[in-house]
């Protein structure tokens, strides 16, 4: 005979009591262990840091930045979908070697001779901030680099530089790259550079006063608006492929061991309006960067300084510096960011160390 257990009221009622407590603690150890758990580092977001050492916004080399950040120049920033390494560099402040402009850049620990090379640089990135201020017919005003390949030897020149910049006011900004030549003989006072549209203007289009600004770019890339680039050195030719959604890609090519700018006559109409007439009027020796070292560069590069245009109307660019003063120059806009969600790095086995390019800089 099968028997029916009736159980009382106040036992269901513990139960339930029980149960609720029960889930509510376990609700708490769950808040707790998401709290507890660790920083994202820029190194658990792009793999590659191994290869790369770190300068930041106060001239320091802190080396192969694996579980690090910097909460003024170098961390991570979730923007609801993505992670994102953050570089960021104000207009003044400490600077490594012998540039005048702040960079919190990673730089490649080894180096590549263009002629055997076999390397690769691809990054996907967006730019959150320019200077807010700086002279607008300084062309180098309110533009940051975030990308370059960087000679180690002699005159240190950088066959490529990859900018943005955005004039304030406007909603787009444009993207260019650089070459710069490798300046035959011994002064390295007469070098230039040779600036290249990608999307939007190139380097050359400035304003006509201090802040009168030029004509917004049609095809423009905006601040926070995601862009890619790949630079790849094989054989002693550079590939350059920029692309964005919403925009035309772009292919360049150019040689790095053989000059197209060996004599006066070959300097571009670019270059006599913007550097000639500042005394910067150099050739190129005939095979270029043969030779030499180069290696990646990738960050934050800011362009603007504080510097008085009167001293060089391309990179000096009068801009608030609030005498070095960090968090000034960040509370208004002083400064340049710069956020990637990607970066690869292929190296060639005919590279090799790059240490003394740091032992002379750093």
């Amino acid at each position: 005979m099968n028997k029916k257990f009736i159980v009382p009221l106040s036992t269901w009622l513990v139960f339930s009591t029980f149960l609720i407590l029960s889930s509510c603690n376990n609700g708490a150890k769950k808040t707790e262990t998401l709290e507890t758990e660790k920083s994202i580092y820029a190194s658990d977001v792009i793999s590659f840091f191994n290869d790369w050492k770190l300068i930041l916004g106060d001239g320091s080399n802190v080396g192969k930045a694996i579980n690090f950040e910097h909460k003024d120049f170098f961390y991570t920033e979730n923007d609801g979908e993505n992670n994102w390494v953050v570089f960021k560099a104000p207009n003044a402040g400490d600077t490594h070697g012998t540039s005048n402009n702040i960079r919190t850049e990673l730089a490649q620990v080894k180096k590549f001779y263009p002629k055997t090379a076999n390397d690769k640089l691809t990054a996907t990135l967006k730019v959150m901030n320019v200077s807010t201020t700086g002279d607008a017919r300084v062309a180098a005003t309110h533009a940051v680099v975030v990308g370059q390949i960087h000679s180690a030897d002699k005159h240190e020149n950088e066959p490529l530089k990859i900018f943005y910049k955005k004039f304030p006011g406007h909603t787009k900004g444009s993207v260019f790259w650089h070459y710069e030549i490798n300046t035959a003989g011994d002064d390295n006072s007469g070098r230039w550079d040779y600036s290249s549209a990608v999307w939007g203007n190139d380097f050359s289009v400035v304003g006509t006063e201090a802040n009168a600004y030029p004509e917004e770019p049609k095809d423009g890339i905006a601040l926070g608006e995601e862009f890619s680039y790949e630079i790849e050195v094989v054989n002693g030719i550079m590939t350059l492929t920029f692309s964005s959604k919403g925009h035309d890609t772009k292919t360049f090519t150019k040689n790095l061991i053989e000059s197209e700018y060996t004599a006066t006559a070959d300097i571009p109409e670019q270059t006599q309006k913007l550097f000639v007439p500042l005394g910067q009027d150099g050739v190129e020796r005939q095979e270029a960067y043969t030779g030499e070292g180069l290696f990646f560069k990738l960050g934050c590069y800011n362009q603007t300084n504080g510097k008085s245009p009167e001293i060089n109307k391309n990179w000096c660019s009068g801009a608030e510096t609030h005498g070095g003063n960090l968090e000034k120059q960040y509370a208004d806009g002083n400064y340049a960011e710069v956020w990637f969600k990607t970066a690869s790095l292929r190296i060639s086995d005919a590279s090799v160390s790059n240490q003394e390019y740091f032992d002379k800089n750093d």
